[in-house]
C-alpha cells in the first residue's frame, strides 16, 4: 500500500481523523501527529456495521428549529461522511469518535420497522408527522442492502401515518412505489439536501454521497411518481457554497422541487477542529475567508448552539443570505415550505376506517 500525505487523509472519508471524545478523561495521541499518519488508522478505513439493540426507534424533541416532533433514525452514524455533519458529536454519546468512528462505525436499528409498528399501534399513539431521518441519513449505502428505511416506510403506509424524509440520496428512488400510495393519502414528502452543484467539492465535502446531478435526477422522479418533492440547502457553508444559491435552487425548480428550505453551517463540539482541518487539506486558500464568515454570523464564534440563531445566524451577513435565499426561491416559483400532510387519514390495521373517512362512507352509503 502506497504512503499517503498529510494533505490528502483517508481515502473516500471526509475526517482525517479521530478527534477526542468530549466524555473520554483518557486519549492516547498518535505519537505522528497527524491521524492519517498513524499506522493504526489505514489509508482507506473499512466501515463496520453493528447491531443497534434499541428498544425504542420513535425518538422526541421539542425543538423550534426543526418542523417536527417525532423522527425515526434506522441508523446511528453515517457513511456519507460530510465534513460538517452537526450530527457528528452523537457518536461521543456511544464512546466513540466524531471524526473517523462516526462514518466508519455505523450501528444499525434492524428491528425499528417492528419498533414503529408496536408504537404506532399503540393506543397512545396520536397520529402526527413522523421525519425519517432526524439525525442521520435513513438511505446511507447499507440501506441498499438492509432495506431498513423501507420496510419502516411500508409500515407507515399500513398505517397512513404522515412521513417526511430528508435525505442526500438518490437511493430514496427505489421507494417511489411506497412513497407514492402515501402521497395518494396527502401523507408524504421529501426533502433532497443539494448543498453544491459542482461535483468536485461536492466529493471532498461529502465523499461518500451522491453526486449533485443524481440527486437533480431523485427529485425529477419523485416528482413524476407524485410525491411532494422539495430542494434543502443544509448546511450553506458561508464564503464556499452560498454563492451557489440561486443555480440549486433553479435546477431543483427545474427537476420538479415544488419548495425550498436552507440552514447554515453548525459546528457543535469536535465539528469545529474537523471543518477547520478539512478547510486546510482541502481549500487552503479559502480558508480564512470561510471562518471568518462563520465568525461574522455566530457573533464572533465558530458555533452557536441557541434556538432561533443556530440555523440562521445573526447579523448583517445572515440577513443578505437571508435574503439572497428569499429572491433566488421566488424567482425559482418556489414555495418556502411544504404543504401540510394529512394525519386524519390514519387507521390501524383491523379497522374498517380511520375516523377522517366516516363522514364521506356514511353520506356514500346514504347516497
Amino acid at each position: 500500500m502506497g504512503e499517503r500525505s498529510a494533505t490528502q487523509g483517508p481515502r473516500g472519508r471526509g475526517a482525517g481523523h479521530n478527534p477526542r471524545n468530549r466524555f473520554d478523561t483518557i486519549h492516547i495521541e498518535s505519537p505522528e501527529g497527524d491521524a492519517w499518519e498513524d499506522p493504526e488508522i489505514p489509508a482507506s478505513p473499512a466501515t463496520r456495521y453493528r447491531r443497534d439493540p434499541s428498544r425504542s426507534v420513535v425518538a422526541s424533541n421539542d425543538s423550534p428549529d426543526v418542523g417536527f416532533d417525532r423522527s425515526v433514525n434506522p441508523y446511528r452514524g453515517c457513511e456519507h461522511g460530510c465534513i460538517y455533519c452537526f450530527a457528528r458529536p452523537t457518536h461521543e454519546y456511544l464512546g466513540m469518535s466524531s471524526g473517523l468512528d462516526f462514518e466508519t462505525q455505523i450501528l444499525v436499528k434492524e428491528g425499528a420497522p417492528e419498533l414503529l409498528r408496536r408504537v404506532l399501534a399503540g393506543p397512545r399513539w396520536t397520529p402526527q408527522v413522523v421525519a425519517m431521518s432526524g439525525v442521520t441519513d435513513p438511505y446511507q449505502p447499507v440501506e441498499r442492502r438492509l432495506e431498513i428505511t423501507r420496510r419502516c416506510l411500508a409500515v407507515l403506509l399500513e398505517f397512513r401515518n404522515p412521513v417526511q424524509i430528508i435525505t442526500k440520496s438518490r437511493l430514496v428512488v427505489r421507494d417511489a412505489d411506497l412513497l407514492g400510495a402515501l402521497a395518494s393519502e396527502g401523507c408524504a414528502s421529501v426533502a433532497v439536501s443539494v448543498t453544491t452543484l459542482d461535483p468536485r467539492l461536492q466529493r471532498r465535502m461529502e465523499p461518500r454521497a451522491p453526486r449533485p446531478a443524481l440527486r437533480l435526477e431523485a427529485i425529477a422522479t419523485l416528482a413524476a411518481a407524485g410525491v411532494p418533492v422539495g430542494v434543502m440547502i443544509g448546511p450553506v457553508l458561508p464564503g464556499l457554497t452560498d454563492q451557489e444559491i440561486p443555480d440549486i435552487l433553479a435546477a431543483a425548480a427545474r427537476a420538479g422541487a415544488s419548495y425550498a428550505g436552507y440552514t447554515l453551517l453548525r459546528l457543535p463540539h469536535a465539528v469545529k477542529e474537523l471543518f477547520v482541518e478539512w478547510l486546510e487539506r482541502h481549500v487552503p486558500a479559502r480558508r480564512d475567508k470561510v471562518l471568518h464568515r462563520i465568525l461574522a454570523l455566530r457573533d464572533g464564534r465558530l458555533n452557536d448552539p441557541n434556538f432561533h440563531r443556530r440555523h440562521r445566524g445573526g447579523g448583517i451577513y445572515a440577513q443578505q443570505i437571508e435574503a439572497l435565499f428569499a429572491l433566488a426561491r421566488r424567482r425559482a416559483g418556489l414555495s418556502a415550505s411544504r404543504a401540510p400532510l394529512r394525519t386524519d387519514r390514519f387507521r390501524r390495521p383491523g379497522e374498517l376506517f380511520s375516523q377522517g373517512e366516516i363522514g364521506p362512507r356514511l353520506q356514500r352509503r346514504a347516497e
